[in-house]
């Protein structure tokens, strides 16, 4: 197919099989160091096809994850990778207080900087959970010295997203009138309706010709960046399964396991990609949200 003419950005959550939102109700954090951890290998095989690629990319790294594997995040900085703060514990942030999300969020940005000996400026929730019920997180990321967020998703589900929010790049005004950049993930308008068309879960369970066609659409045709995403676990159909969760949550994290790493060398080969940064290079920010002004209980 022809080539966009932009640079999207091609993301990475680095986080570990059983971490996910999906098993927060069968495997709670205090029990994470019982489970055999697959995300250095996973993440390896990753920054192989990378670099068979001649691509960098984002990392958004967990600071559970840097923390017990300091050399994996060196790896990464050491191919030319952005690195970027995926928080430290994995916890829904609408589930946390302000205090104990800062102190972690604090705690995650200082490990990434200690390893790499860089400012890590970029941030990433956990399960996107940046909501109308967590707003309050932006002001505490623009406190801690991050001055872009990848967290919203401009779409319904039941975990995330703030529909009715812009769907290309944007300045935020937080309520304490600091400024951040956003950069919304990835959804393609069908039938009216904002179709998430990012990656991960829903890029396992479309074909792959759908993915490929929304991901377009939402790009305009190659004029405007998107977003795509993806987890180092979901091209591991090899992991351990994790015993008495729901059949809807083995259903979202099981699903086509073992398609995703051809699809995404598929998806590498049709649209040319990059990392966070240099694809909001390419941005002109024609939007601002402005929180101070932002009615909760009007957005639908």
């Amino acid at each position: 197919m022809e080539q966009p003419a932009v640079t999207h950005a091609m993301t990475v959550d680095v986080e570990d099989y059983y971490q996910v939102a999906a098993f927060f109700d069968v495997v709670k954090p205090e029990d994470w160091e019982q489970w055999p951890s697959r995300v250095e290998t996973n993440t390896d095989r990753l920054l192989m096809l990378f670099d068979e690629a001649g691509i960098k990319i984002t990392f958004f790294i967990l600071g559970w994850v840097a923390e017990r594997h300091p050399e994996l995040v060196k790896r990464i900085q050491a191919e030319g990778h952005e690195i970027a703060s995926h928080g430290y514990s994995h916890q829904l942030i609408y589930t946390q207080t302000p205090e104990v999300f800062r102190e972690e969020t604090a705690r995650s940005k200082q490990i990434l900087e200690d390893i790499t000996g860089t400012a890590v400026t970029g941030y990433r929730a956990a399960s996107y959970s940046i909501t109308r019920q967590s707003l309050w997180a932006l002001d505490i990321l623009a406190e801690l010295g991050f001055t872009w967020d990848s967290s919203i998703f401009p779409t319904r589900h039941d975990n995330y997203g703030i529909p009715g929010s812009p769907e290309e790049p944007y300045r935020i005004i937080t309520r304490s009138g600091a400024e951040l950049t956003e950069f919304p993930l990835t959804t393609a308008k069908v039938m009216g309706q904002a179709v998430p068309a990012a990656g991960g879960g829903y890029f396992r369970q479309y074909p792959y010709v759908l993915s490929r066609w929304l991901f377009q659409k939402a790009s305009d045709g190659g004029r405007k960046p998107q977003i795509f995403y993806l987890h180092p676990w979901e091209i591991d159909p090899e992991q351990p399964r994790i015993p008495n969760a729901s059949w809807f949550s083995r259903f979202r994290h099981y699903t086509n396991l073992h398609r995703c790493l051809p699809r995404l060398e598929r998806m590498i080969e049709d649209f040319p990609f990059g990392t966070m940064s240099e694809s909001l290079g390419t941005v002109t920010l024609n939007k601002t949200l402005d929180l101070r002004e932002f009615d909760t209980k009007k957005a639908a």
